[in-house]
């Protein structure tokens, strides 16, 4: 045994094996279902009608298996016959046929076929293997892109690419949907209305807390895009958030039968702040109160009260920010498995960002973000209310009351919305208006000026509006509302003129 300068006897490591080569990966595929597939529609060209609404060339694995489908379906599709005379043509200089026999392939392709029944089977078999081929060259990908080291690319914007890809490569693989009869989505429409008849408020979708607009509204509709647009400091956000603790409140108080669990996606308030709003509301004491601790015994316990009460709503915020769309997706379908998410409410749609980094098209942009939150709709079967800058056009009217081309920044928010509200207070605008000697120097003038200006302050004070703009299920029109700027808070006008 070898032994070292002072005596110790040095056991040597054992010489490394040698690493074998990985044996190449055998990707998922099965010749003989599209073999088969194939077969079947070249000896009965009906059988294409079973598997061309999900079945393509690029998912067969063998690629002069593509090219035989999709030169089958172009001949189909025109009204001819597609058979192995028919294709023979076309393919007498294709290498890769003339490999496996030309012409006398194509023949062999209809001998060996024993029934066109299993046609359908055939085509969601190659197609289900086409996705787990592309799941593993995603895979390989992601890890490949994982080991690179680029200053520019955090790990958290290769997992949100991840999550992209993988959600596209689910939603271009789903087969199933089609049509349904007219028996079955009546059905649905019946049940709907049966809900809303045995609620008290006699509403369809999740309530706002607010009972003028839940009847303009029928309450926030399943699957629907809201948009609930406003200048700065109309209230956008308070209406947002009065919305969402209604909705959880509601459902808290109903076992679940009414309202909804609530994602508050907040991307430009912190959830602190967010929570001291909806406590100022709920303790009906100012959020300044509370922030600098200028509070009275009295309004104190009032506050613990609301705390109790307020904890046990199912409102979940997530206030990280500049949150991506894929993101957002992947948080509010997890907060669904865990707590039945049942309304998403987005504060606001332009700052979340695109799958792209590129801010050359903003339009473009937000185009793919609000499709993409009407699709989240549509997936997770809840409403989505996401709050929406307006343009500076507004400002330039005399009429300052909002309009559907105020949307900044694309069309597609009206386009894509199921709803779209804008929140408007005149109060605002009056306030800054005030009539002063500078404008009219003739003192009557100025006093007949103040005078109205006056009268129409008094008349606003405390008011709001919230205009529908586009509803694709009921009416259009104006909601009065009543507007406490000291809490943020909205409720229906009338109730409060009585109290």
């Amino acid at each position: 045994m070898p032994v070292d300068p002072l005596g110790t006897v040095v056991t040597p490591f054992p010489p490394q094996a040698a690493k074998k080569p990985d044996a190449p990966r055998q990707l998922p595929q099965n010749e003989e279902a599209e073999q088969a597939l194939l077969g079947a529609i070249l000896l009965d060209n009906k059988a294409l009608e079973r598997v061309s609404e999900f079945l393509k060339a690029e998912h067969f694995f063998v690629p002069v298996h593509g090219r035989i489908y999709e030169a089958a379906t172009t001949l189909i599709e025109r009204g001819q016959i597609a058979s192995p005379v028919t294709l023979k043509a076309y393919f007498q200089s294709d290498a890769d046929l003339m490999h496996l026999g030309g012409g006398e392939y194509l023949a062999d392709l209809v001998g060996a076929v024993v029934t066109i029944r299993s046609a359908e089977d055939f085509g969601r078999s190659i197609h289900d293997l086409y996705l787990r081929r592309q799941l593993i060259g995603l895979g390989e990908e992601v890890i490949v892109e994982a080991e690179k080291h680029v200053v520019e690319t955090s790990a958290l914007d290769q997992i949100e690419t991840a999550e992209k890809r993988l959600y596209d490569l689910a939603t271009a693989g789903d087969i199933t949907g089609g049509f349904q009869s007219f028996g079955t989505a009546l059905k649905a429409s019946i049940e709907r209305a049966e809900a809303a008849w045995q609620r008290t408020s006699h509403i369809s979708g999740v309530t706002t807390g607010l009972r003028d607009l839940d009847s303009k509204l029928g309450g926030l509709q399943p699957s629907d895009l809201l948009i609930l647009a406003g200048r700065p400091s109309m209230g956008k956000t308070s209406l947002a958030t009065n919305i969402a603790f209604s909705a959880a409140e509601a459902y808290r108080n109903s076992n679940g039968t009414d309202g909804a669990v609530v994602g508050f996606f907040s991307l430009e308030m912190s959830a602190e702040q967010l929570a001291t709003r909806i406590l100022a509301e709920a303790s009906e004491i100012p959020s300044e109160k509370i922030r600098k601790g200028d509070i009275r015994d009295t309004e104190f316990r009032r506050l613990v009260d609301a705390t109790q009460r307020l904890s046990q709503a199912p409102l979940f915020i997530d206030d990280t920010p500049a949150l991506s769309i894929a993101a957002l997706r992947t948080r509010a379908r997890r907060l669904q498995r865990q707590s039945g998410l049942g309304l998403i409410v987005v504060d606001y749609l332009q700052l979340l960002r695109g799958s792209t980094k590129s801010a050359e098209n903003r339009v473009q942009e937000i185009s793919e973000i609000t499709r993409g939150l009407k699709a989240i709709a549509k997936e997770l079967n809840c409403p989505v209310l996401a709050l929406s800058q307006l343009s500076r056009a507004v400002e330039q009217r005399e009429d300052k009351r909002p309009q559907l081309s105020d949307l900044r920044e694309s069309g597609s928010i009206e386009q894509d919305a199921d709803v779209v509200m804008f929140v408007f207070r005149e109060e605002y605008y009056l306030e800054r208006e005030e009539p002063t000697s500078l404008k009219y120097p003739d003192q009557e003038k100025f006093n007949d000026a103040w005078t109205k200006w006056r009268e129409r302050c008094e008349t606003t004070h405390g008011t709001a509006e919230c205009i529908i703009g586009k509803q694709r299920h009921g009416p259009i029109g104006t909601v009065k509302l009543y507007f406490d700027g000291s809490l943020t808070r909205f409720a229906d006008l009338d109730t409060h003129h009585q109290g």
